[in-house]
Parts: structure tokens; sequence; C-alpha cells
């Protein structure tokens, strides 16, 4: 039986996908559904699905990131990405001779899709031709809102202002996020997975579900056999896990 993973972050496009999916193509098995990045790809570490269904713009990490990443955990995955983007982004997929969903999906391309699929006429992506799309979309994938450059933390009655560049990480604190400085931490009242949503995704990388450091406060990066790393940071004296799935992410360091 042929395997799939939905990541769309917007609930009601998800269920649609999976909707059109089930009339489709009723043999596939959809073996998990994703809200971000960060679960497509621990999803796809542990399912090994033979497709992912990626959306490209997710909390955390891109699509296309997420795809780069898996492409060495789950070399044997197909990717479709699914996007909103304009004209000069779809180029660009086709280019690279990677399935795209314009959305909204209709059952008509869905079902293009599905036999290009089953004709295996889709070559897996590889990671550099991932990450060559990646800098494109990057430079030109239309407009989108600016990173965030500063945020309000709670530390007991105080209210502080925080440069995110002196943010060394994000790390998740059951509904909120604690912020780690330098100087020590602050709660924010935020969940991670929306702050990953609006950090620079150039400087800010999700090493685990919980986890977000800031590339600019990594001293070093120590890779076990089992497959994990460790960061040590530049000014924190802890370190910091890197689950498996996501030290691709940490190849060229």
């Amino acid at each position: 039986m042929t395997t799939a993973l939905i990541a769309e972050d917007e609930v009601l496009l998800r269920t649609a996908l999976r909707e059109l999916l089930t009339t489709t193509w009723p043999e596939l098995e959809i073996v998990a559904e994703c809200e971000d990045g960060a679960s497509a790809l621990e999803a796809i570490d542990l399912h090994r699905p033979d497709i992912a269904f990626l959306d490209i713009r997710m909390p955390g990490l891109s699509g296309l990131e997420v795809a780069a990443a898996a492409g060495e955990a789950s070399p044997g995955t197909q990717v479709v990405f699914t996007t909103a983007y304009d004209q000069y982004a779809v180029d660009a997929f086709e280019r690279g001779a990677i399935d795209y969903l314009l959305k909204p999906i209709t059952a008509e391309r869905l079902a293009a899709t599905v036999q290009r699929i089953k004709a295996r006429a889709t070559p897996v992506p590889d990671a550099a031709t991932l990450a060559a799309l990646l800098r494109d979309l990057s430079a030109g994938g239309g407009p989108g809102r600016p990173p965030l450059t500063w945020i309000t933390a709670s530390n007991g009655r105080e209210t502080r202002l925080i440069m995110v560049d002196d943010v060394a990480y994000f790390r998740a604190d059951n509904k909120y996020t604690v912020a780690m400085t330098a100087d020590g931490e602050a709660l924010l009242r935020t969940p991670i997975r929306e702050l990953a949503g609006v950090l620079d995704p150039n400087t800010f990388k999700q090493i685990h579900r919980s986890t977000i450091v800031n590339l600019r406060a990594v001293a070093s990066i120590v890779r076990d056999d089992t497959g994990k790393g460790t960061l040590r940071l530049k000014q924190r004296p802890e370190t910091l896990v890197v689950s498996q799935p996501f030290m691709a992410l940490f190849r060229n360091m």
C-alpha cells in the first residue's frame, strides 16, 4: 500500500486535501497529518512515507527545508509541494522537475499529480536542487512580512524589551516560550509554533520540536554515533540537543 503524509498549517486546507486524496486515490494510506515543518520532518523520519505533500510556507521549517532534510532521512519519499505562490515560484518548481499543487487545489489537478506519481515520472528531488529553489524563492518569492526584530518578555513583574538578535535560543514551555539570552531568561506569552513563523529563517533554525536556535549564537556542533548532534553556544554554558531529523540542516557546519 502506498503511504502519504500531509503537511499544511491551515486546518481547512489540510482537511480539504485529505478529502480530495481519499476520493482521487482511495487506496492511499495517509499515515500522518502535520501543521508545521518540525512535526512534518519528524513524521517523515518516523513513517518514511512514499509521498509527502508539503506546504511551501509553514511555521518553523519551510516545505523546501523539510524536503531537503528529509532527502537524507527518507530518500525514497517523493515530494509534492502545495503553494499559493505566483507564477515565478511555480516556474522554479517546474525547472526543478518537482511537482506542485497550486492552491486552491482542484480535483482535476490532483488527479494529474496522482497519475504522475503512479507512473514514477517525477524524480525524487535532491538536496542541491531544493537548496537552489530555496535561494530563488527567498530572492523573489513574493511579498511577505519582514522578520521579527524585537520582542517583549516577562521576567517576574518586569516587562523587558529584547532584540531578537540577542536571543541565543527559544525553548517551548507549555503554552509559552522561554527566550534565553546571555543575561538570563525571559518568558514570552507566544507559543513557539507561532513564534517560528515570524523569525528570520536564515538566522533562526528549529533543532527540535521545542527548540529554535540563533545560528549566530552557535560556537560548534558535535555529532554522535546515533545521528544526533549537540550544539555548544558562545555565551551560554548549556548545550542544545539537535534531533536526528534536523541534523541535515547542519550538514555544512
